[in-house]
């Protein structure tokens, strides 16, 4: 048994029947689940790994396709464990952007895509800005919509150091979409870069025409502030 199969044996031991059905139709019945919420699926995970060790770097992608072809949800959720850890370790490089590319582009939705995005890609590029232009135009022109939210969201935790003129761009690049997904991200990137500087936002969203979507996350704050 590998590294990825005695991982899903050892979480079924905790599986949840009911928790398992309010999950599942929470996330549209799109996926299966073993019932683990959160705080115990983190702390599950971490007794498996004293247990049983970190993947191996010679093995480590390959356990994070096995777990990501699985039926669970929670084992993709796992898989982005694993590599939130890589990176803790600091051995998260630039030659694990095509398997973060394979895992934004499969069993994609919301709760896997934000996380690469924000904690993954971000992280990267900011490590190695040559990827922004040599790996994030490629996504930028592609027609799936989760490459495009990634690149809408990864700037989200830059705060001060984020590039406006290419958010601007990236944004500019998807107005008129009718995806709730890029609307919501457009949205949602306006929103917090507002923490950091609330005129430029204001001026951005008078100034091009938004989605009503992304023009009303991206000024829920500021209002909010402005009535306090």
């Amino acid at each position: 048994m590998n590294y990825a199969e005695k991982l899903r044996d050892y979480f079924r031991q905790y599986a949840n029947s009911s928790n398992a059905v309010q999950m599942k139709k929470y996330m549209r019945d799109q996926y299966e689940f073993f019932g683990i919420k959160t705080p115990e699926r983190r702390a599950i995970l971490n007794e498996f790994i004293k247990d049983n060790g970190f993947p191996g770097d010679q093995t480590f992608e390959e356990v994070i396709l096995q777990l990501w072809e699985m039926p669970e949800r929670e084992l993709q959720i796992v898989a982005i464990g694993l590599i939130d850890l890589k990176k803790k370790k600091k051995e998260l490089t630039d030659k694990y952007l095509p398997l973060l590319e394979t895992l934004i582009t499969s069993r994609s939705w919301w709760d896997t895509i934000d996380h690469i995005a924000t904690n993954h890609i971000g992280y990267l590029f900011g490590k190695y800005p040559n990827l922004i232009i040599e790996v994030g135009d490629r996504w930028r022109k592609k027609d799936n919509i989760w490459l495009r939210r990634t690149m809408i969201l990864f700037q989200l935790k830059y705060k001060t150091q984020t590039d406006t003129s290419l958010l601007t761009e990236i944004i500019i690049e998807n107005l008129g979409s009718k995806e709730f997904f890029i609307n919501k991200a457009i949205g949602w990137a306006l929103r917090e870069y507002a923490k950091t500087d609330p005129d430029w936002v204001i001026n951005f969203v008078s100034q091009y025409p938004l989605a009503n979507l992304s023009r009303r996350e991206a000024v829920k704050n500021i209002i909010k502030k402005q009535l306090l």
